[in-house]
Protein backbone atom coordinates (compact mmCIF):
# COMPACT_ATOMS: atom_id res chain seq x y z
CA UNK A 1 0.00 0.00 0.00
CA UNK A 2 1.61 3.53 -0.97
CA UNK A 3 2.30 6.28 1.32
CA UNK A 4 -0.98 8.22 1.49
CA UNK A 5 -0.82 11.80 0.17
CA UNK A 6 -1.46 15.15 1.57
CA UNK A 7 -4.77 15.95 0.02
CA UNK A 8 -4.92 19.18 -2.38
CA UNK A 9 -7.42 20.49 -0.02
CA UNK A 10 -4.91 21.18 2.31
CA UNK A 11 -2.42 22.92 0.30
CA UNK A 12 -4.93 24.91 -0.72
CA UNK A 13 -5.66 25.59 2.79
CA UNK A 14 -2.23 25.77 4.32
CA UNK A 15 -1.44 28.45 1.22
CA UNK A 16 -4.50 30.55 2.37
CA UNK A 17 -3.08 30.68 5.73
CA UNK A 18 0.40 32.03 4.77
CA UNK A 19 -1.40 34.62 2.83
CA UNK A 20 -3.10 35.66 5.47
CA UNK A 21 -0.26 35.93 7.69
CA UNK A 22 1.92 37.05 5.59
CA UNK A 23 0.29 37.97 2.41
CA UNK A 24 1.41 36.71 -1.22
CA UNK A 25 4.80 36.73 -0.53
CA UNK A 26 4.64 34.38 2.40
CA UNK A 27 3.28 31.67 0.33
CA UNK A 28 6.25 29.75 -0.94
CA UNK A 29 5.82 25.52 -1.91
CA UNK A 30 8.39 25.45 0.57
CA UNK A 31 7.16 26.75 3.39
CA UNK A 32 4.42 25.26 2.97
CA UNK A 33 5.23 21.64 3.01
CA UNK A 34 7.33 22.47 6.08
CA UNK A 35 4.33 23.87 7.63
CA UNK A 36 2.50 20.51 6.65
CA UNK A 37 5.08 18.30 7.49
CA UNK A 38 6.05 16.48 4.25
CA UNK A 39 7.65 16.88 1.23
CA UNK A 40 7.20 19.26 -1.55
CA UNK A 41 7.19 16.72 -4.02
CA UNK A 42 3.35 15.87 -3.33
CA UNK A 43 2.49 19.21 -4.22
CA UNK A 44 3.65 18.81 -7.57
CA UNK A 45 0.92 15.82 -8.02
CA UNK A 46 -1.80 18.61 -7.34
CA UNK A 47 -0.24 21.66 -9.11
CA UNK A 48 1.95 22.52 -12.00
CA UNK A 49 3.38 25.84 -10.15
CA UNK A 50 2.79 28.35 -7.26
CA UNK A 51 0.70 29.62 -10.08
CA UNK A 52 -1.85 27.05 -9.68
CA UNK A 53 -2.15 26.66 -6.59
CA UNK A 54 -2.65 30.65 -5.96
CA UNK A 55 -5.28 29.47 -8.26
CA UNK A 56 -6.90 27.30 -6.41
CA UNK A 57 -6.54 29.43 -3.48
CA UNK A 58 -8.36 32.47 -4.94
CA UNK A 59 -11.14 29.70 -6.11
CA UNK A 60 -11.33 28.83 -2.77
CA UNK A 61 -11.30 32.54 -1.53
CA UNK A 62 -14.34 33.27 -3.60
CA UNK A 63 -16.51 30.33 -3.04
CA UNK A 64 -16.19 31.11 0.66
CA UNK A 65 -16.63 34.50 0.57
CA UNK A 66 -19.53 34.64 -2.04
CA UNK A 67 -21.04 31.14 -2.78
CA UNK A 68 -21.22 30.05 0.61
CA UNK A 69 -21.86 33.43 1.86
CA UNK A 70 -24.80 33.24 -0.02
CA UNK A 71 -26.31 29.99 0.95
CA UNK A 72 -25.43 30.73 4.63
CA UNK A 73 -28.03 33.98 4.57
CA UNK A 74 -30.93 32.15 2.28
CA UNK A 75 -31.33 29.77 4.80
CA UNK A 76 -30.31 31.43 8.12
CA UNK A 77 -32.43 34.64 6.65
CA UNK A 78 -35.52 36.17 5.25
CA UNK A 79 -35.23 40.07 6.56
CA UNK A 80 -33.41 41.85 4.14
CA UNK A 81 -31.92 44.10 6.80
CA UNK A 82 -30.54 40.53 8.37
CA UNK A 83 -29.07 39.50 5.15
CA UNK A 84 -26.49 42.56 4.95
CA UNK A 85 -26.21 42.32 8.80
CA UNK A 86 -25.13 38.55 8.25
CA UNK A 87 -23.09 39.03 5.04
CA UNK A 88 -20.94 42.07 6.44
CA UNK A 89 -20.39 39.79 9.80
CA UNK A 90 -19.36 36.48 7.99
CA UNK A 91 -16.97 38.31 5.18
CA UNK A 92 -15.50 40.98 6.85
CA UNK A 93 -15.60 40.17 10.58
CA UNK A 94 -14.63 36.42 10.63
CA UNK A 95 -11.56 34.82 11.56
CA UNK A 96 -11.28 33.13 8.91
CA UNK A 97 -12.29 35.41 5.58
CA UNK A 98 -11.25 39.00 7.02
CA UNK A 99 -7.43 38.04 7.19
CA UNK A 100 -7.93 36.34 3.90
CA UNK A 101 -10.20 39.39 2.10
CA UNK A 102 -7.42 41.66 3.41
CA UNK A 103 -4.68 39.88 2.02
CA UNK A 104 -6.09 39.36 -1.55
CA UNK A 105 -6.59 43.25 -0.90
CA UNK A 106 -3.09 44.56 -0.72
CA UNK A 107 -1.96 42.11 -3.22
CA UNK A 108 -4.67 43.58 -5.56
CA UNK A 109 -2.74 46.78 -5.54
CA UNK A 110 0.08 45.66 -7.16
CA UNK A 111 -1.49 42.62 -9.45
CA UNK A 112 -4.25 43.51 -12.11
CA UNK A 113 -5.18 40.19 -12.54
CA UNK A 114 -6.50 39.90 -8.71
CA UNK A 115 -7.37 43.34 -8.74
CA UNK A 116 -9.97 41.93 -11.67
CA UNK A 117 -10.64 39.10 -9.57
CA UNK A 118 -11.43 40.96 -6.68
CA UNK A 119 -13.58 43.35 -8.58
CA UNK A 120 -15.85 40.51 -9.69
CA UNK A 121 -16.05 39.05 -6.12
CA UNK A 122 -16.81 42.30 -4.61
CA UNK A 123 -19.03 43.27 -7.53
CA UNK A 124 -21.31 39.91 -6.30
CA UNK A 125 -21.08 41.68 -2.60
CA UNK A 126 -22.58 45.04 -3.67
CA UNK A 127 -25.26 43.51 -5.66
CA UNK A 128 -26.68 41.25 -2.53
CA UNK A 129 -26.35 45.03 -0.70
CA UNK A 130 -28.38 46.51 -3.57
CA UNK A 131 -30.88 43.54 -4.01
CA UNK A 132 -31.66 43.70 -0.22
CA UNK A 133 -31.74 47.10 0.23
CA UNK A 134 -34.22 47.81 -2.48
CA UNK A 135 -36.62 45.77 -0.91
CA UNK A 136 -37.43 48.49 1.33
CA UNK A 137 -35.64 51.81 -0.50
CA UNK A 138 -37.41 52.78 -3.86
CA UNK A 139 -35.03 55.43 -4.77
CA UNK A 140 -32.36 53.69 -7.25
CA UNK A 141 -29.34 56.84 -6.36
CA UNK A 142 -29.78 55.65 -2.13
CA UNK A 143 -29.97 52.06 -2.63
CA UNK A 144 -26.68 52.51 -4.74
CA UNK A 145 -25.45 55.50 -2.22
CA UNK A 146 -26.23 52.99 0.84
CA UNK A 147 -24.56 49.83 -0.50
CA UNK A 148 -21.53 51.99 -1.21
CA UNK A 149 -21.52 53.19 2.30
CA UNK A 150 -22.08 49.99 4.07
CA UNK A 151 -19.40 48.95 2.11
CA UNK A 152 -17.19 51.31 3.01
CA UNK A 153 -18.37 50.56 6.39
CA UNK A 154 -17.52 46.81 6.35
CA UNK A 155 -13.84 47.22 4.34
CA UNK A 156 -12.71 50.56 5.37
CA UNK A 157 -13.15 49.81 9.55
CA UNK A 158 -10.34 47.80 9.15
CA UNK A 159 -8.13 50.94 7.94
CA UNK A 160 -9.22 53.12 10.59
CA UNK A 161 -6.78 53.81 13.55
CA UNK A 162 -9.57 56.34 15.16
CA UNK A 163 -11.03 56.34 18.69
CA UNK A 164 -14.50 56.47 19.53
CA UNK A 165 -14.56 58.42 22.47
CA UNK A 166 -17.65 57.26 25.04
CA UNK A 167 -17.87 53.65 22.80
CA UNK A 168 -16.35 50.74 20.93
CA UNK A 169 -16.11 50.68 17.77
CA UNK A 170 -18.17 47.56 17.47
CA UNK A 171 -20.86 49.92 18.39
CA UNK A 172 -20.10 52.79 16.38
CA UNK A 173 -19.95 50.21 13.25
CA UNK A 174 -24.09 48.93 14.63
CA UNK A 175 -25.07 52.62 15.03
CA UNK A 176 -23.67 53.13 11.36
CA UNK A 177 -25.91 50.00 9.98
CA UNK A 178 -28.67 50.92 11.64
CA UNK A 179 -28.31 54.04 10.00
CA UNK A 180 -27.65 52.76 6.65
CA UNK A 181 -30.20 50.22 6.94
CA UNK A 182 -33.01 52.65 7.92
CA UNK A 183 -36.39 53.08 6.59
CA UNK A 184 -36.09 56.15 4.06
CA UNK A 185 -38.28 58.86 5.13
CA UNK A 186 -41.96 58.44 4.52
CA UNK A 187 -41.82 54.56 3.69
CA UNK A 188 -43.83 52.29 5.80
CA UNK A 189 -42.82 49.22 4.62
CA UNK A 190 -39.62 47.03 5.12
Amino acid sequence: MGALRTPREQWIEEGLRALAAGGVDAVRIEALAKALGVTKGGFYGYFADRDALMAGMLDTWERESVDDVIDQIERECDNPRDKVRLAGQLTFSSDRLLPIDLAIRDWARRDRTIAARLRRVDNQRFQLARDAISTFCDDPDEVEARALLAFCTAVGSHFLATDHPGTTRAQVIARAADIILALPHGNPGG
